[in-house]
């Protein structure tokens, strides 16, 4: 699976960046939450990638890495102008980047390579796994605000298409081996820990910002039916992420790449999106 790195521009509602989902702004803020992790988050796997490629001599392999990069850039790109929106809405993107952004760079300058690379590739079956979660349900988006869903499709199709490089750069670069298994499966466990802690802390901190909309009681419990509720995200992600502990898992294990053929039709949309936007 080569990915392919496209220069998408998505159309998105500033008026809307606090309740563009169908759910409501709680079910909103949520995924606002999670955008604010891209911006930097795409940057450290970039470079927790790249500091390994001159290890890579498999030509396929190598291509695949420039197409990983090239994706996660645009995906960073796309999230700080969908963040800039939460900042002109008075919510504090900005300091919450900035607070992720010191983290990661400590963590560049003096944890590991092959650690940031075992965290890369913990995230990335995290985003894999979400990724196919809304690709396979609709009903996760629903009738939301066009240009959001795009936003959150388009994303979530490239990091299907690319959710296996990290990991085979991480196959190629360590010896195989029962120390490889053991990062790996323990860095996922500090992983789990560390991200929903940031996601829950950034998804509290949009909603005090956002006190203005009111409704909160009744919008605490449909984002918490949306999330834990028995057809809820995490129950949904349990099983493929226990699939991570595997001795011999591979990202392309669970093969869903046939959800990639909507992605030329989607871009299209976008693209259609954008134009009647601008006119």
């Amino acid at each position: 699976m080569l990915p392919i790195r496209r220069d998408i521009k998505v159309e998105l509602p500033a008026q809307r960046i606090c309740d563009w989902h169908e759910q409501g702004s709680h079910v909103t803020h949520f995924f606002n939450a999670l955008s604010l992790l891209f911006p930097s988050g795409e940057l450290f796997f970039m470079d927790s990638v790249r500091h390994y490629r001159e290890r890579i001599h498999d030509p396929e392999l190598k291509r695949q890495i420039q197409g990983f990069i090239g994706q996660e850039a645009m995906h960073s790109r796309e999230h700080q102008h969908y963040n800039d929106l939460l900042q002109d809405a008075g919510l504090p993107a900005h300091l919450l980047d900035r607070r992720l952004r010191m983290i990661l760079d400590f963590q560049k300058k003096h944890f590991a390579p092959a650690f940031n690379l075992a965290l890369t590739i913990a995230l990335e079956h995290y985003t894999a796994i979400l990724a196919d979660l809304l690709l396979r349900d609709p009903s996760r988006f629903g009738a939301s605000v066009e240009g959001y869903r795009q936003m959150w499709q388009w994303h979530a199709l490239e990091e299907t298409e690319h959710k296996a490089v990290a990991y085979d750069v991480w196959n190629t670069v360590l010896k195989p081996g029962p120390k490889r298994y053991l990062i790996r499966t323990g860095t996922m466990l500090f992983t789990t820990l560390t991200f929903w802690l940031v996601v829950f802390d950034f998804h509290v901190r949009m909603l005090i910002a956002d006190r203005k909309r009111g409704g909160h009681w009744r919008g605490m419990w449909q984002v918490i039916k949306y999330l834990y509720g028995p057809k809820g995200v995490f129950p949904r992600i349990a099983l493929p992420w226990l699939q991570y502990f595997k001795p011999g898992f591979h990202p392309w294990d669970h093969d869903n790449r046939h959800q990639l053929q909507r992605i030329d039709g989607l871009v299209q949309d976008i693209q259609q999106t954008r134009a009647a936007a601008t006119k």
